[in-house]
């Protein structure tokens, strides 16, 4: 059991939150693989076009997806809090109603998606030469629901026991199988997006079936029928600590539908150019998803621990981890940014070179403010671990606002290329408030 779990209520905070994050990373530098495997195969092979398809779905996934997401990291803090304090009965029954709820939202999320694909497509203005494309990945990747659900409820009760090897592992292997399946399906059968579609659920089924056979063997968690069997105001909390995470993550995506609605009135070329950055967003977000997860279950495990003094010098040490990444992965992309979304780019070549200089500006201008990203993560898993999911929802409804103001107003102000302020905007709205109230909750534990 030993090498499955971690107590980091115990050793130098600034080691365990890396050693933490470096294997989620890791994990998503695959992850963010074969989600650019998909663009690049998709956008060599069948063109700018079926590239513009892909971006047209982004905010529709991430918010659909996200849900589940949302749900089983609020259920992860009772998770670690319980661990902390090594109150195992507790900790068994976590686990298991916290299974049963990520079932039954799973289910219903995978009904609704389905039915509101089509409409949430015509509501963005999808362009007319790509909506098919598009309903037709949605309509793929959200029969793999369930499959997503499963996996993120898995490596949340690994990361809540200080576990980030296993997601590592899983990660890889589904990079590995999604990248061969891409070269298959899209490049060798000609399936276009609907190739890339189903490689994508089927890599995530290999992860998820991993991370499971790792649970199993972890004895502390390994739950019986009883566990199941009801416990008074066990599933309202659970609810109380994942809805309002589930709403911050949708209220956000609900922002970016906004976005990707004015940006779809631009056309296909400027949608081309802005997915291009959009899949390199994904390593630009990398790091900060990791030290977030990780002070999440530090702040999580020291709170149950009653070690409060070892959780600001935690969250410090996050911080300035959190900066120094920021800034390596800024000068990365600017020196080699343009090379990089030159892979996403082919066809015609004064629509690549379009696309290209529309996706170099978008990077440009994240890459410059990046280290906001890292500092919005690292306080907001902070109060998330504190057990107040409650700030970090209005920091998305902040996020909502600035993000759907800006796309909407800048434009008008200075051209198409003010959406591209939009996004930094909401990070530094939402960062303010996070960390001034991380500062004022942590002194009610003084």
């Amino acid at each position: 059991m030993s090498a499955q779990v971690r107590d980091m209520t115990k050793g130098s905070p600034a080691k365990l939150i890396l050693l933490f994050a470096v294997p989620l990373m890791l994990g998503n530098i695959f992850q963010q693989l074969y989600t650019m495997v998909d663009t690049i195969v998709v956008g060599q092979v069948a063109g700018v076009q079926a590239l513009a398809a892909l971006g047209a779905v982004e905010w529709i996934m991430w918010m659909t997806l996200g849900v589940s997401t949302g749900v089983t990291q609020g259920f992860s803090i009772l998770i670690s809090q319980h661990y902390g304090a090594k109150k195992w009965n507790d900790l068994k029954k976590t686990v298991a109603h916290s299974y049963l709820l990520t079932a039954v939202t799973a289910i219903l999320l995978l009904l609704i998606s389905q039915l509101a694909a089509r409409w949430l497509l015509v509501l963005l203005n999808t362009p007319d030469n790509i909506i098919g494309m598009s309903l037709i990945y949605l309509r793929i990747v959200f029969c793999g629901i369930p499959i997503v659900a499963a996996y993120n409820i898995f490596a949340s009760v690994l990361r809540a026991l200080g576990n980030s090897r296993t997601p590592l592992i899983a990660m890889i292997i589904a990079a590995f199988i999604n990248v061969v399946l891409d070269l298959v399906f899209v490049a060798g059968f000609n399936w276009s997006v609907a190739g890339a579609a189903l490689a994508t659920v089927i890599a995530q089924a290999f992860s998820a079936f991993y991370c499971f056979l790792i649970v199993r063997k972890i004895e502390i968690v390994h739950t019986d029928r009883d566990d199941f069997a009801k416990v008074p105001g066990l599933n309202r909390k659970l609810f109380g600590l994942g809805a309002p995470i589930l709403f911050q993550d949708v209220i956000i995506s609900v922002g970016g539908l906004a976005v990707q609605f004015v940006i779809n009135g631009y056309g296909f070329l400027f949608v081309a150019g802005f997915t291009a950055t959009n899949k390199l967003y994904g390593v630009l977000e990398m790091a900060a998803i990791s030290y977030g997860y990780a002070v999440v279950s530090y702040v999580g495990q020291n709170l149950g621990a009653g070690e409060i003094t070892r959780i600001k010098k935690g969250v410090h040490a996050s911080s300035f981890l959190a900066f120094l990444t920021s800034a390596f992965i800024s000068i990365v992309m600017f020196l080699f940014g343009k090379t990089l979304l030159s892979m996403f780019i082919s066809g015609d070549p004064e629509q690549t070179s379009q696309v290209l200089a529309i996706a170099w500006h978008y990077l440009s201008i994240m890459a410059s403010c990046l280290c906001i990203l890292y500092f919005l993560y690292v306080y907001r898993s902070a109060l998330q671990g504190l057990g107040n999911t409650m700030i970090p929802m209005l920091s998305g409804v902040v996020e909502f606002f600035v993000r759907v103001g800006v796309a909407l107003l800048l434009p008008k102000l200075i051209g198409q290329n003010g959406i591209f302020y939009a996004e930094i905007a909401a990070w530094t709205g939402a960062a303010v408030l996070l960390m001034i109230s991380y500062y004022i909750n942590i002194r009610k534990f003084a």
